[in-house]
């Protein structure tokens, strides 16, 4: 039987590679990463560098593979991102089928953790309903940008006795829930942080969380609000890409 292993490998960082990443690491004879260009090369060297010195065995592959662009012109995001898994899908199951031999293991290296706005797992259980092709596959947590940026700003994510609200920016571009005082985004791409500008509440901002370019803001939301949107905008002109999350908590 053919095995997958998900694993996370942190926000950036490999000193956040648990113990258990590292004995899944040594377990695969391929890992598989998803190549979204040559803006994000950085996400590809991260891995190479996390193989590099977590993985004993030097005869392991390492296997960069084009990832299909999402078409943002669908009127509905939803069908455009489950459209998107289907060709993901496809890609999946050629590289089980052909790069991974008969009782072999082959892996994928989740930015993050798995379990927490990727697509891996979904693409996986779609594979998997395919009676065509036959594998098992595990999953291996990792720290989440989300633990990393309380643990950069040495914050709690919740206050006492209070819940956390986890949403992405274009969720929160439609209005601050009314029900959570403590809301963490992710996936913002801009409509998120401008929509927030007249809130009464902090904000814990961070980017690239984990590498050597990484940056952290906070402060009350008028007071940072246009130099986090400044330095994120200059940024992602400089690299071509930004990977950021925030915690928003509104005043008592």
């Amino acid at each position: 039987m053919k095995r997958v292993l998900v694993i996370g490998v942190g926000a950036g960082d490999p000193d956040q590679i648990t113990l258990q990443a590292v004995d899944a690491l040594n377990r695969a004879d391929v890992f598989f990463v998803f190549d979204k260009g040559s803006q994000k090369d950085d996400l590809v060297r991260i891995r190479k560098q996390i193989c590099e010195r977590f993985v004993k065995d030097r005869s392991y592959r390492l296997l960069a593979v084009p990832s299909p662009p999402r078409d943002a012109s669908m009127p509905s995001y939803k069908a455009g991102v489950r459209a998107w898994h289907e060709e993901k899908a496809e890609v999946v199951k050629s590289l089980i089928r052909d790069e991974i031999a008969d009782g072999g293991c082959g892996a994928f290296l989740v930015w993050g953790d798995p379990s927490l706005y990727d697509s891996t797992l979904r693409i996986l259980h779609q594979v998997a309903a395919d009676s065509s092709i036959q594998f098992d596959y595990d999953v291996i947590p990792g720290i989440s940008s989300i633990q990393a940026l309380a643990a950069r700003h040495r914050i709690a994510l919740n206050a006492i006795g209070e819940p956390v609200l986890i949403t992405t920016g274009r969720r929160l571009a439609e209005g601050f829930p009314d029900d959570a005082d403590s809301v963490v985004v992710l996936l913002d791409a801009g409509a998120g942080l401008e929509s927030i500008a007249r809130e009464d509440a902090e904000i814990f901002w961070g980017a690239y969380l984990g590498t050597e370019d990484e940056i952290l803001i906070s402060g009350r939301v008028c007071d940072v609000i246009d130099q986090i949107i400044r330095s994120r905008r200059e940024r992602k002109a400089e690299k071509g890409w930004i990977m950021d999350t925030y915690l928003l908590r509104r005043s008592s």
